[in-house]
């Protein structure tokens, strides 16, 4: 078993759905082959509201209730930025009201999310919005650093006792203004491709380490690093590249660098990014990559 404390994996069943892969069976090989027993899970919106007031929580109940068996522990995403393309997963209906509507349809949501959940005890905080200030990534942004306000203050009303994260929207700043969560998330990557090119991130551990002495001075909060870059970044999709093209940022290589520079930053809890990825390649009868990782998260 993967020791929770040290290292979790985020688990989108729009990323299976992506690679046409079984969430049930991937978020199962996760637990048994794998060994995870921490999650970072999604309450994406406009899958559990695609019709305004008519709720379906089916199945992230069944991943709840699978990770809760294994003895695991949650953090739940909140709100309509969560991980995955499209990064805003507005309903359609929604996203068609007028913003001050917008926003209290939302927070109604979030609400409705928290309600239904606070009582699971394996369920240990919420991650609110995910790099809820970035405005340069992603479908239908909308930033608004009041509304996160608002957010945070429901979120805090309804549920006290679990802390709050809020993760930071750009790899390199610190949080200045608030809303101050109860803990900030860092990403970690080390190469990344944008307009047209890969290049190496200036990510150093030194400077996570940095980061989060300053907010533990500035705002007398904890950092920890909510996702570890362990899958390709590339010009397409990933199931639409080659495995020379995703070698160009995910090598096996770059994935033992990767873990280990993260581990030195000694930001624990660590979540993975990238599980989805690696029951496809495992599916494909290419199990190097889980040997890969759980090797060198134990060494």
């Amino acid at each position: 078993m993967i020791d929770p404390t040290k290292f979790g994996v985020s688990f989108s069943i729009k990323q299976c759905r992506n690679f046409t892969i079984d969430p049930s069976e991937t978020l199962y090989w996760l637990i048994n082959d794998m060994g995870f027993r921490r999650f970072r899970l999604m309450s994406y919106w406009d899958e559990h509201e695609k019709e305004q007031g008519v709720y379906d929580f089916s199945k992230l109940d069944k991943q709840i209730k699978r990770i809760g068996q294994a003895g695991g522990v949650i953090t739940m995403c909140l709100g309509v930025r969560q991980p995955r393309w499209p990064e805003n997963h507005w309903p359609d209906w929604a996203w068609s009201l007028p913003s001050t509507e917008r926003t209290v349809a939302l927070l109604k949501y979030i609400e409705i999310v928290v309600e239904r959940y606070k009582n699971e005890k394996s369920i240990i905080g919420w991650q609110l919005e995910n790099e809820a200030l970035l405005k340069t990534f992603g479908e239908r942004p909308e930033v608004n650093r009041q509304r996160l306000r608002s957010e945070l203050a429901l979120v805090k009303s309804l549920d006290p006792g679990r802390p709050v994260i809020i993760t930071t929207s750009t790899s390199w700043g610190i949080p200045l203004r608030r809303p101050i969560p109860d803990i900030v998330g860092f990403s970690f990557y080390q190469i990344v491709y944008n307009k047209g090119r890969y290049s190496q991130s200036f990510h150093r551990p030194w400077l996570d380490r940095l980061r989060a002495r300053a907010i533990k001075i500035l705002w007398r909060r904890p950092s920890f690093i909510h996702e570890l870059q362990l899958e390709p970044w590339g010009p397409q999709s990933i199931w639409e590249m080659t495995k020379e093209e995703q070698d160009k940022s995910m090598s096996l290589d770059q994935m033992r660098k990767n873990i280990q520079l993260a581990k030195s930053t000694n930001l624990y809890p660590i979540d993975l990014w990238g599980g989805e990825w690696w029951y496809w390649q495992y599916m494909k009868n290419n199990q190097t990559y889980a040997k890969t990782i759980t090797h060198n998260l134990c060494y």
